[in-house]
């Protein structure tokens, strides 16, 4: 609700036009219904779209909000993300330590997402992963009543609810994120030329191009919700300024394997993320590739 809220304050502001104008409508969606299993394993992406894809085609709504981090790297044709506002931090946060060294021996580290796991257990081996889902409150709570010793959070998600001062954010060169991490995208139908042209008002170009770039990585490599992937995407200031560079890492579920590569191209250049994808899978071991239906 947060993240509509900036999407309406920022479509509101760019037309001038009374935030009455615009109306929030409350969905909830499967992934927050059923919360004691992993995405992965009850329909993956698809949990956080499906009902706000069904009211956009039966006209309950214009368009959707979404935490890009979120949304399947194939969509429905039919479908268009219009705009893809400004991106937030990009960095994950550890909560219930001051750092990765000072996570207590055989900690258990609550995460339901592969990324986290395997990055984790790359750094941390000794450390176990328990399956923890939920919003950031949920979570806190699971923290706290003992269920994990430390979590690990989206530090945008955290700043828009206010909570900035929670944990201890994670270097992103060091650790790096998840791709499209800290990006909110408004989607509608493509047909609806009226909306894309109001929420184009409010696309920020970079933010967008860098996420676009990081979702054809994510489906060159045949990603899906088992796959862990990293990404951290910088942008070009000298003679090449614009330019997106991509620095990608692919690992092994239980971490063991991690295998790093990194590209630069032009922005919209669609085979850049396709050339930094095949660099990754041709020099990952078969532990890590065979997570991944790009490899060969």
């Amino acid at each position: 609700m947060v993240q509509a809220e900036e999407a309406r304050a920022r479509l509101c502001a760019a037309h001038g036009w009374d935030e009455a104008m615009v109306e929030l409508v409350p969905v909830t969606a499967s992934g927050d219904k059923v919360q004691d299993r992993p995405l992965a394993d009850i329909g993956g992406k698809a949990l956080w779209t499906k009902e706000l894809d069904a009211w956009l085609h039966n006209g309950e709504i214009d368009f959707a909000v979404h935490s890009m981090k979120d949304v399947e790297t194939v969509r429905p044709q039919d479908f268009a993300i219009a705009a893809v506002l400004p991106r937030a931090d990009v960095r994950d946060v550890l909560v219930g330590a001051a750092s990765l060294a000072a996570i207590p021996q055989g900690a258990r580290v609550g995460t339901s997402a592969p990324r986290r796991a395997a990055q984790m257990l790359h750094a941390r081996p000794d450390v176990t992963v328990v399956g923890i889902r939920g919003n950031v409150a949920t979570r806190l709570g699971k923290l706290e009543a003992g269920e994990a010793d430390v979590t690990l959070l989206a530090a945008a998600g955290l700043q828009r609810l206010g909570e900035a001062g929670i944990g201890q954010p994670l270097d992103a060169n060091a650790w790096l994120p998840a791709p499209a991490q800290g990006a909110i995208g408004i989607e509608c139908l493509a047909a609806r030329t009226d909306l894309c042209g109001w929420l184009g008002a409010i696309d920020d170009a970079p933010t967008h191009h860098a996420i676009r770039a990081e979702r054809a990585l994510l489906l060159a490599l045949g990603g899906t919700c088992h796959s862990p992937i990293a990404v951290l995407t910088t942008y070009d200031t000298g003679q090449d300024a614009g330019a997106l560079t991509l620095r990608a890492a692919i690992f092994s579920p239980d971490g063991t394997e991690r295998t790093e590569a990194s590209a630069s191209f032009a922005p919209g250049d669609a085979t850049g993320p396709a050339r930094l994808a095949r660099s990754l899978l041709d020099a990952a071991p078969a532990a890590t590739r065979r997570h991944f239906s790009g490899a060969p």
